[in-house]
């Protein structure tokens, strides 16, 4: 079962989330920042290549091997539709066609969701958003792992269970957590993306729906690019929430993983994110990053310190008492940026990252 996690709660914050002030502080000092937000111009021209070029491959999985199909799936096809979702979460922002016409957005994102085979694009945007306004909020920020998460999941065997079944809990813990009513996009959603894979299925068979579905849960599970669900915001270094990460698989991803930088400029689109750091360096090189997605989940599974209790939460605000007291609870304090060093060689307030 391996070893057991040292863990037994979540790092407790009694202050707001950082970007906010941050971005405050920035823009204050480098109003030249405004100028990188909108829309990307080229960023709907690939993403419609990219959605079309699997559809290609797509048809070219009718008649292979059931080997082939899931071989191209994990290797290709999921790796794709890993970029597509984070092209959705792109759209979610507006980034696509601007804040000016979020229909326009919404109605793209329906078009860049077929290929993922699953319905996600309105329900992302409507629990994301709330994932950048409330973050670390024990009742709205519903990225954070449910208790019945951190209190299965605590030995190494059941970490790797976890991240393999991890697009299962990032897609239904929303509904136990914070559950919305289903709204008419939404729903639109649902029936076009089942329709759509319906039609795949009939005409294609079930091999070219295999290779985009099966495709989809596998990159997001034990995959490298799945690596940036967790590095994003489970805690490293103790006391900092949210993490960047500077390697090749941004070139994928649409750079997610400037996340620090995203967090606090969420309407600045991701190919321009690397700028926002070449602007104000003194923001972000002595923030605590990563620099390999695929240590990111080998120090998760394998690093007693690091499971599903090691994110950032805050008290809701019915619950906050504003006095930055500890958490009577747990007894854990409130947290701070500390500067502190994870053995696993993360380290915080030195400009190294996670190598």
């Amino acid at each position: 079962m391996g070893a057991s996690i040292t863990r037994t709660d979540f790092e407790w914050s009694y202050t707001e989330e950082p970007h906010a002030s941050r971005r405050k502080e920035m823009l204050a000092k480098y109003p030249e920042m405004k100028k990188l937000m909108g829309s990307d111009p080229r960023f709907k021209y690939i993403v419609t290549a990219m959605v079309i070029l699997q559809l290609l491959v797509c048809y070219a999985m009718k008649d292979q091997s059931w080997i082939t199909v899931l071989a191209f799936a994990y290797i290709f096809g999921g790796t794709i539709n890993h970029s597509l979702t984070l092209a959705i979460h792109e759209i979610a922002h507006n980034l696509a066609f601007g804040h000016g016409r979020p229909l326009t957005n919404r109605f793209f994102g329906f078009f860049v969701n077929l290929p993922i085979g699953v319905p996600m694009s309105i329900s992302f945007k409507k629990y994301h958003l709330d994932h950048h306004r409330y973050q670390g909020d024990e009742e709205k920020d519903v990225d954070i792992p449910s208790y019945m998460e951190t209190k299965l999941f605590t030995r190494t065997l059941y970490k790797f269970v976890w991240v393999c079944l991890q697009p299962w809990f990032y897609s239904i813990r929303p509904f136990f957590i914070n559950p919305k009513p289903l709204g008419a996009l939404e729903a639109f959603n649902i029936v076009l993306q089942f329709a759509f894979d319906y039609l795949l299925w009939y005409n294609w068979g079930i091999k070219a729906l295999a290779y985009l579905v099966v495709g989809s849960f596998m990159a997001t599970s034990l995959h490298p690019m799945a690596g940036h669900f967790i590095s994003e915001h489970y805690m490293f270094v103790k006391g900092y929430e949210t993490y960047s990460y500077y390697g090749p698989l941004n070139w994928l991803t649409w750079n997610v993983g400037y996340h620090n930088e995203h967090h606090d400029f969420p309407s600045i689109p991701g190919s321009r994110l690397p700028q926002v750091r070449e602007i104000a360096p003194e923001y972000y090189d002595n923030l605590p990053c990563h620099h390999s997605w695929v240590k990111v989940i080998w120090d998760f599974i394998l690093d007693p310190e690091i499971g599903p209790y090691s994110r950032v939460k805050r008290p809701s605000d019915k619950k906050m008492n504003g006095n930055g007291a500890t958490h009577k609870e747990n007894g854990f304090s409130s947290t701070k940026e500390n500067g502190g060093t994870h053995q696993n060689g993360v380290k915080a307030a030195n400009g190294k990252c996670h190598d």
